[in-house]
């Protein structure tokens, strides 16, 4: 079952970026996620399995 990720959520990871930080946000969801790195703002595209599973937490922007 896939888990309920929207466009705007900050994920959390257990692994980090390169540049040291976990949390990224994410622009696109579908099949592939694209997710912005907060720490240097670099984009990447990952496949929605291996995304899955290395998130650790999951931030929704407060509704208003």
């Amino acid at each position: 079952m896939p888990m309920d990720v929207r466009v705007g959520d900050t994920l959390t990871m257990k692994k980090q970026h390169p540049c040291g930080s976990r949390d990224f946000l994410v622009l696109r969801s579908g099949m592939d996620f694209r997710i912005r790195c907060l720490g240097c703002s670099r984009e990447v595209m990952v496949p929605r399995s291996k995304c899955e599973k290395n998130i650790k937490q999951i931030t929704r922007p407060e509704e208003t």
